[in-house]
């Protein structure tokens, strides 16, 4: 480990302790989400789809882009603070992969999925399946929370291995 020191480990730590704190706020989120407001706005479609339109206030829209951008970000951030650590660095780029694909998956399906039932609600359009896509969406989003969940606790034993480095070099 040459190069490696007690003040580099503890830039270390610091970057992925922020990342996964911010993944704990962002789970806490999203579980918050998908278990009150999922519910209330998949009940009835479209009727129950104003709850989505932007003039009730519900859109999260804005909440969740900045959230996942600072976010990612740390998550970058700790992976460069970590890459001279072989095992953590590596495990970190395992993570952030599957993280990846699964905002990937968001992008592609869940946040047209929700724009669009916003503009039923919106426009009182009509969509056919509407009850068949809105169940969908809500399964699929229990998946996706799931994914995310298990990438944050993936990267707490990360963190249990700096603090271990940290000690060894001290």
């Amino acid at each position: 480990m040459n190069a490696i020191t007690a003040n580099y480990l503890s830039k270390a730590e610091i970057w992925l302790l922020g990342t996964i704190l911010l993944y704990f706020l962002m789970n806490g989120a999203q579980l918050f989400e998908t278990a009150v407001l999922v519910p209330k706005w998949i009940a009835r479609p479209p009727e129950s789809f104003g709850l989505l339109a932007d003039k009730n206030g519900m859109s999260l829209k804005a909440f969740w882009i900045i959230f996942h951008s600072i976010h990612e970000v740390v998550f970058i951030a700790a992976i460069v603070f970590c890459w001279k650590l072989g095992a953590v660095r590596n495990w970190l780029l395992v993570l952030f992969a599957v993280h990846f694909l699964v905002r990937v998956w968001t992008l592609s399906y869940f946040a047209p999925n929700i724009i669009e039932f916003q503009k039923i609600a919106e426009t009182s359009a009509s969509a056919t399946d509407l009850v068949k896509r809105a169940n969908l969406w809500k399964t699929l989003n229990y998946i996706r929370v799931g994914l995310f969940i298990g990438v944050s606790m993936a990267l707490v034993p990360l963190y249990f291995k700096l603090l271990e480095l940290n000690r060894s070099i001290d």
